[in-house]
């Protein structure tokens, strides 16, 4: 039998780690210096290495070749975000934690799950990502436009004026991931009175190991690797491109159906869904909450395949293989 004591306690626990979470759309206005580049429009998958090959390239600085000028963007978008507020705050004046993911993926993977220190947090969906809104991949999508749609969200967490959310936080920290790190980094580097603390993850100021995980990605075109999810081609088109597996591959699970035919393991399967293009072709197939975001431009690239993920992202032998299917199929573009 559970003691009194117990269960009070696990009440008590319950009590300190809940929260309340609201999910937004916030329209913002940004207005950045960027640079200008000569790199042509990609067609294709071609197109796309070459791109990585001259990005990664010992014999130039491509970036620096290319830039032709500096240009003032700005105009209006919607960011994706999620706020969450504990039951139990951390203090009368609480401070808020701007949460914000690298690339390739979007907000999900940061949100809190739980929080036992009470503090409120803001996770977004970086400008071009998720559910935010989209916009040009080469002149408009670089750090200082991203920057500067996290510096008006964070203007208006200290005004009060953060829709839904009718409270101004004295203290805002920037949590950031990998490029989520960068622009947070950028954003104090702007303005360094804007956050009032940063906790920089996958971050480094060596950026050394930058080209082999370019090259590591091995990118292709979004809307050609993942096309029901980034391009604009219906489920029939690639249930009909499947055909010759012998059935109507209406999901995935009718693939391992077939595949199982043919004398092979159902860890063999998973082996070819997880390491090759087959494993894109059908993501989306399935019903899912992950927004699609069709019809995407060139611009937008991801990495290959699972095996490219793993490579640049999971350390051997610390990580559950099953991830790697989840990851590649929950997975999001980049932009040059």
């Amino acid at each position: 039998m559970i003691s009194i004591s117990l269960l009070l306690t696990t009440v008590l626990t319950v009590c300190v780690v809940a929260k309340q979470c609201t999910n937004l759309t916030v329209p913002v206005s940004i207005l950045a210096r960027n640079g200008v580049f000569n790199v042509p429009a990609l067609q294709g998958n071609a197109d796309a290495t070459t791109f990585a090959q001259n990005l990664t390239s010992i014999r130039g600085n491509f970036t620096e070749a290319a830039l032709l000028d500096y240009a003032t963007v700005s105009g209006n978008y919607e960011i994706s975000a999620k706020f969450c507020k504990p039951d139990i705050e951390n203090g009368t004046n609480p401070t808020v934690q701007v949460l914000t993911h690298g690339l390739g993926f979007d907000k999900t993977y940061v949100d809190v799950a739980v929080d036992h220190y009470g503090f409120c947090t803001l996770s977004i969906d970086r400008l071009g990502e998720g559910n935010s809104s989209k916009a040009d991949p080469l002149s408009v999508l670089q750090a200082p436009a991203e920057m500067s749609a996290i510096y008006e969200l964070t203007m208006m967490l200290r005004n009060g004026t953060l829709p839904t959310v009718p409270q101004a936080f004295d203290k805002v920290v920037h949590v950031g991931h990998s490029f989520g790190s960068a622009l947070s980094y950028l954003l104090t580097v702007m303005y360094p009175a804007a956050s009032d603390g940063l906790i920089l993850t996958g971050f480094s100021q060596n950026g050394s190991y930058l080209p082999s995980t370019v090259a590591s990605w091995d990118s292709k075109l979004a809307r050609l690797n993942q096309p029901l999810r980034f391009g604009n081609v219906s489920c029939s088109a690639i249930s009909g491109a499947l055909s010759i597996l012998g059935a109507s591959a209406s999901n995935v699970s009718e693939v391992i159906n077939v595949l199982s035919k043919y004398s092979i393991t159902l860890g063999e399967i998973q082996q070819v869904l997880q390491t090759t293009d087959l494993g894109d072709l059908i993501a989306g197939v399935e019903p899912t909450q992950l927004p699609h975001a069709a019809d995407l431009p060139s611009g937008y690239l991801t990495w290959a395949d699972a095996g490219s993920s793993q490579f640049a992202f999971l350390l051997p032998n610390f990580f559950d293989p099953n991830i790697l299917q989840f990851a590649e199929s929950s997975k999001f573009p980049y932009t040059l």
